[in-house]
């Protein structure tokens, strides 16, 4: 689930056109702990999950969707 998470949001960080940077200004979690999320290193919690999801602009479901990897 960390890795399909990471996944997403990497994904949709990147649709959106956004760096890590732009992202910690938007949300509050450092890039540090962004980058750690990215490569399935970090297990957010719901609402940090909320919280990335309001900075991209997206649903918090896109970022548990499964995804091609995860058929």
């Amino acid at each position: 689930m960390r890795k399909l998470v990471g996944r997403n949001f990497s994904r949709l960080r990147r649709e959106k056109g956004l760096t890590q940077e732009q992202v910690e200004e938007r949300s509050g979690f450092s890039q540090q702990y962004l980058s750690s999320l990215e490569r399935g290193r970090r297990n957010p919690t719901v609402i940090t999950l909320y919280e990335l999801a309001v900075a991209l602009e997206v649903s918090h479901l896109d970022l548990v969707m499964p995804d091609e990897e995860d058929g």
